[in-house]
């Protein structure tokens, strides 16, 4: 099998895996992306059928934790959980990769150092993993559950970038995903994150690669993230988390926002 190396190769990948994988309800050509007027109008509203901003609906919120390896995304993801179930928020707990599907198998075989795969097949498997999952966020989301999620795309670009791969290249097969309302990222020194248990477990899981990540990271930021010093106590790490978690689900929830894609414009 030929190996998949150019940034029009991921192209023409990324085109022809969104147009399976964006749900028909859609109804839009996933070439329309590439006109700058049909952009616009993508990014406001997901659908067809949200011509304005002021008929978005009442829905979950879209909630993604990121960070350096054993930054204590798990942890904090689990406390938030249980914090919005108790407030009795719909919410569920998303982790990516999904090492249940059969994608995902594939992937965790590779994390745990038990397969080997070239870092462009690789990242081409962690983003099929993340497509699997797309049209049941949406029906989540749109029903009025919200969702945490665990690693979303910034990881899979971040990681792979960190590798060499063009992050051109990596961003490719992510757009069309749906964008989060709020990204949450636990920042910690590489140095520090080492001295957690079981540290050094998966592959990644080095000092020198993970300060390469972090760097990537800050390519990738916008005004949906929020930076949480993940260094503090975990209490405080918990409160901080609660309190910008908790303003996009009563604004999602309440006042509707508009579903947006994620790098479309």
């Amino acid at each position: 099998m030929k190996r998949i190396c150019s940034f029009s190769s991921v192209q023409l990948f990324s085109r022809s895996f969104r147009a399976l994988a964006v749900p028909r309800s859609l109804n839009y050509p996933v070439q329309s992306l590439k006109r700058s007027s049909v952009r616009m109008e993508i990014g406001r509203n997901l659908t067809s059928g949200l011509t304005t901003e002021s008929i978005a609906k009442p829905r979950g919120a879209l909630i993604v934790l990121e960070g350096l390896d054993r930054s204590g995304k798990s942890t904090q993801c689990a406390k938030l959980l249980a914090f919005l179930k108790g407030l009795g928020h719909p919410t569920e707990l998303w982790r990516f990769p999904d090492r249940e599907t059969s994608v995902g198998q594939m992937i965790s075989a590779y994390l745990s150092n038990k397969s080997q795969l070239d870092d462009h097949t690789i990242h081409l498997l962690f983003s099929a993993n993340r497509w699997e999952k797309r049209s049941l966020m949406e029906e989540k989301l749109r029903t009025g559950t919200t969702l945490i999620v665990d690693r979303y795309s910034y990881s899979g670009v971040a990681f792979s970038s960190a590798k060499g791969l063009s992050i051109d290249w990596c961003k490719a097969p992510e757009i069309g995903l749906l964008a989060p309302d709020s990204v949450l990222y636990l920042d910690i020194s590489p140095e520090r994150a080492a001295e957690r248990g079981g540290y050094g477990d998966e592959r990644y899981e080095r000092v020198e690669f993970q300060k390469k990540v972090a760097n990537f990271y800050q390519t990738l930021r916008d005004s949906s993230w929020k930076v949480i010093d993940a260094g503090e106590a975990m209490e405080e790490v918990e409160k901080k988390i609660q309190e910008v978690v908790l303003d996009q689900v009563k604004e999602c929830s309440t006042k509707g926002k508009p579903l947006n894609l994620l790098w479309s414009s």
